[in-house]
């Protein structure tokens, strides 16, 4: 900025301003915005120096979007929706083989184009009926919390091109989750919280239950189990489609929670919904089972009650005689699984899963002929294990590392296909074990360094394989199984990765951080190349901390990371470190040593981490040392700030948890057990309790919309930061939800936003 000054006075002077040098550099004001006119110019001329315009508004950076691509359940094809041949609106809909890579187009974007409309249907998604002679489209999506779940569907006959909207005289948008039948001869939906089915013969509509509504929730969830448990389909065509097997949720006795809305118009609008915080009333679950054609539903007798129990998962067995569902315990300490017999609703216990903390959510039925796909940490180590009907457990995996995810069961060809990472827990690879045990194999290549993940095709033989390192963005391509020859590619990155070669790269690191007592953090670091070590930099940890996310992964990281590069050219150091109670594959004791200890364990070992990476880096400044993170990531930045005020010099909080009292209740319960039971663990947990403490700068940023993780805690941390005399920023962002990127400019504004708190606080 310096020379950028001279620069700037010279060109005072020459314009005829009087005196030397250095009474012009006295002309503050004038020069420095004259320095900041060029230094932008400067930047933004140069191809090695990255800007907030070039990362968020001119997005010279964007990734391509990927093709959604369905595997065929008959053949070895996929299908697609590609840009369409003739015309410049919609898409085809297109066979791809997969071997040669010949395409064929079912659909084009003209036939896909309704009677009276001007641009063919926007399709969302799609689905085949089992012959693969008719297809669902869906369009019109709505969002719904978090997905787009709500729309219209269209049947295509692909024989006579004919197009038919299901759903009779339904709403717009007003349809969730249709399916066909098995013998592809009706389509099931959800419409309004009721279930329907369809005879697509005659288009006559069944209603299958009628007393869904503002409290009453039959084929989809509410709030809670949709974000904790996943739970947005909710229900099953029984495998000879005579049955339905349905979830309902009963919200009548949950609380609302209110999302104000100030700037739709000259009066606020309300959004309320049931939203069950931590020890407060959940809605009651249960599982029924209706005929096709309609009449009385039988309820499924699971003991306990319906409102301190979950229902994560249910299924039919493939041959349709039994339903199989699990049942957790509200603390999420006990997973039951259970067999119910269809004509009676009687059920019987298979098998029990339990931990002294909580048991993951990862088990969705995957069959093995009559038998199933069970993933359990009791040997200390997620394993796969081969489950009978009777209770009994085989195990199919061994040894001391996590199946981090299953991404294939092959019952025909007798291999389970699984990511893991047994030496690095930042990477992910393909590995592939016989049904019946034994060694593993490594699919991904060994030359193949970070992060893969693949989606099989129903038989097995091919995979859509995306990888990507921490300086590589993802490559996207079909490969074989298990040669992992390459097929074809579906997203290169060629033009993102000329941009990157231009830039002024900063030196990315990963290591191992001792924080004492026999524990190593995992960690990343990004700095610039030509790092002056003559003088103190600025260091910025960016933190998740919680459960339910790893920052420290050897992947590409997008704009984000990007952003993080930016910092690192302009003289910061930016690290981040996974502390025990992050989802790392390193081992059931290193997940679960968390237990009732939020906020408290793992502000505790950032607090560590920090300490010995500034001995390791004596170029980096402890008087200038700042946190950052999102949503479980801004609680920890809380926490870092107020409880190791000696360490942090500024914090930039973002969507952040408070008060544990004000979260959910699967999510809370699930880490830090009942309020009632634990009420000393909940105040110590919640960062709120600890603001007396605060000594630097912070920045508090939150969507007032939020409605995951609510404005409220914003607010009741306002009020007792002004109780006790702190000084703090807080910036809130009119009716913006979780991910705070509605609305033009946005996220431009937001990490300009980020930038200059920096600046002003930590940089210089």
């Amino acid at each position: 900025m310096a020379k950028i000054a001279y620069l700037a006075a010279k060109v005072l002077k020459k314009a005829g301003g009087e005196g030397d040098y250095h009474t012009l550099l006295m002309k503050l004001p004038a020069l420095l915005f004259i320095a900041s006119l060029l230094a932008a110019s400067l930047a933004a001329a140069d191809p090695a120096l990255l800007t907030l315009d070039r990362l968020f508004t001119a997005e010279e950076f964007k990734e391509e979007k990927a093709t959604a691509i369905r595997w065929s359940k008959k053949s070895a094809d996929y299908f697609t929706l590609d840009a369409p041949k003739m015309g410049k609106d919609g898409k085809d809909l297109v066979r791809n083989d997969t071997a040669s890579g010949k395409k064929s187009v079912l659909a084009t974007a003209q036939q896909l184009t309704t009677p009276g409309a001007k641009k063919p249907l926007a399709v969302d998604s799609f689905e085949f009926n089992a012959d693969e002679s008719q297809v669902l489209l869906f369009t019109d999506t709505k969002k719904v919390w978090r997905k787009n779940t709500r729309g219209d569907y269209w049947l295509l006959d692909l024989a006579s091109k004919k197009l038919t909207k299901l759903g009779g005289d339904a709403a717009a948008s007003s349809l969730m989750f249709a399916k066909f039948s098995p013998d592809g001869k009706r389509v099931a939906y959800v419409r309004e919280n009721n279930l329907y089915v369809q005879n697509l013969a005659d288009l006559k509509i069944t209603a299958l239950t009628s007393d869904g509504g503002s409290t009453l929730i039959n084929g989809t969830s509410d709030w809670v189990n949709e974000e904790e448990l996943f739970i947005r389909d909710a229900f099953r065509w029984s495998p000879d489609g005579t049955r339905i097997l349905f979830w309902q949720f009963d919200t009548k006795d949950v609380k609302k929670f209110h999302l104000v809305n100030q700037i739709a118009g000259n009066y606020q609008q309300l959004k309320s919904f049931p939203y069950p915080k931590a020890g407060e009333k959940n809605s009651a679950t249960r599982l029924g089972m209706v005929s096709a054609a309609g009449g009385a539903v039988t309820w499924l007798k699971i003991p306990g009650d319906p409102r301190d129990h979950y229902l994560p998962h249910a299924e039919w067995t493939p041959d349709g005689h039994a339903v199989v569902l699990q049942q957790m315990n509200r603390l999420q300490k006990t997973n039951r699984v259970m067999q119910a017999d269809p004509a009676t609703g009687e059920t019987k216990l298979v098998l029990t899963e339990t931990d002294k903390a909580w048991v993951e959510n990862k088990n969705d039925f995957k069959w093995i002929g009559a038998d199933f796909l069970w993933l359990s940490e009791r040997s200390g180590w997620r394993h796969a294990y081969r489950a009978q009907l009777d209770g009994k457990l085989t195990p199919i995996t061994q040894g001391e590392f996590d199946v981090i995810d299953v991404a294939h069961v092959d019952a025909k060809g007798g291999w389970l296909y699984y990511h893991a990472s047994p030496e690095n827990a930042t990477q992910r690879y393909l590995y592939r074990v016989s049904l019946e045990g034994g060694e593993a194999q490594r699919i991904t290549p060994a030359n193949q360094a970070g992060t893969h993940g693949y989606e099989v095709s129903e038989d097995g033989q091919w995979a859509v394989h995306t990888f990507s390192n921490f300086t590589t963005p993802p490559v996207v391509e079909i490969v074989s199984l298990p040669e992992h020859h390459n097929a074809s590619v579906l997203v290169s990155h060629a033009k993102l990765k000329e941009k990157l070669a231009l830039l002024k790269k900063p030196r990315c690191e990963f290591l191992r951080v001792d924080i004492g007592g026999g524990v190593k953090l995992d960690a990343w670091s990004v700095s610039a190349a030509d790092l002056a070590t003559s003088k103190k930099h600025p260091l910025l940890m960016y933190v998740y901390g919680e459960p339910a996310g790893q920052t420290v992964k050897d992947a590409w990281g997008g704009s984000k990371m990007l952003w993080h590069w930016m910092l690192a050219q302009q003289g910061y150091i930016v690290a981040s470190v996974d502390n025990r109670g992050t989802p790392a594959p390193r081992g059931r004791d290193w997940r679960r040593c968390v237990y009732r200890q939020l906020g408290v364990l793992s502000s505790q070992e950032q607090a560590e981490a920090v300490k010995a990476l500034l001995k390791r880096w004596p170029q980096a400044d402890p008087a200038r040392v700042g946190i950052w993170g999102w949503s479980g990531g801004g609680s920890s930045s809380l926490d870092a700030i107020f409880r190791y005020p000696d360490i942090y010099h500024t914090a930039i909080s973002v969507a952040p948890v408070t008060d544990r009292m004000l979260y959910d209740s699967i999510y809370e319960e699930r880490y830090m057990g009942l309020p009632k039971e634990n009420a000393k663990d909940y105040k110590q947990a919640s960062s709120i309790n600890y603001a007396a403490a605060l000594k630097g700068n912070l920045l508090i940023v939150h969507g007032t919309g939020d409605d995951n993780v609510h404005y409220q805690g914003v607010e009741k941390l306002i009020n007792e930061l002004i109780a006790k005399n702190k000084a703090f920023t807080v910036m809130p962002y009119p009716n913006r939800d979780h991910a705070i990127n509605q609305g033009k400019g946005t996220t431009r504004h937001l990490y300009g936003l980020f930038t200059e708190y920096l600046q002003t606080h930590l940089h210089e």
